[in-house]
């Protein structure tokens, strides 16, 4: 079961973040563009349990992705069920349709821009993400994904180092839906 350990941080500006990657030797992958929409369940307040169902879109490519509730009050590490779907517009909306059909409800759309770069980590794949996300802000993501429950307080203790060395302060614990709607 993967298991998705995460911390994000509001940032006032991005280049100070960038520099500060950089310096560490994190390698730079894509810069793309994602496009997420959130879908409310017909049975139950995803906003109540702290679950998530979004289908991304990130060019042509297309998943869908549930988001399990928090499993601790300090980082936003949760369990993830992440799917490809079919490439292109046409999937996208077709997947749309289904959820409709079985009576999930749009809820809104995030916009963002995704910077994405790599690092190592005590044997851990660190990913940061820094996020120019459209009607909310920027912000930088550190995530590990683990496979076994018994690696979590591991990758937790990675990701908190690592927002130590960048100097990151104020955890930001909401997803950018969650913001997005309190704008």
């Amino acid at each position: 079961m993967p298991i998705e350990v995460e911390q994000k941080y509001r940032l006032p500006d991005t280049s100070v973040i960038l520099t500060a990657i950089a310096t560490l030797g994190a390698t730079p992958q894509q810069t793309v563009a994602q496009i997420d929409t959130y879908y409310a369940h017909p049975a139950r307040d995803f906003a109540a349990t702290d679950e998530a169902l979004r289908i991304r879109r990130v060019g042509e490519a297309n998943c869908i992705t549930y988001k399990g509730p928090k499993l601790d009050t300090t980082t936003k590490t949760r369990r993830e069920i992440e799917l490809l779907l079919a490439s292109g517009e046409q999937s996208a909306v077709q997947w749309d349709e289904l959820l409709a059909a079985l009576s999930f409800r749009r809820v809104a759309e995030v916009s963002k821009i995704r910077q994405i770069f790599h690092i190592q980590r005590a044997g851990l794949a660190v990913e940061l993400a820094v996020d120019k996300v459209q009607e909310v802000g920027n912000f930088v993501e550190l995530e590990i994904v683990v496979a076994e429950e018994a690696e979590i307080a591991a990758a937790q203790k990675q990701i908190a180092n690592l927002a130590s060395e960048l100097q990151l302060t104020g955890i930001e614990r909401r997803g950018y839906l969650e913001m997005l709607l309190a704008n």
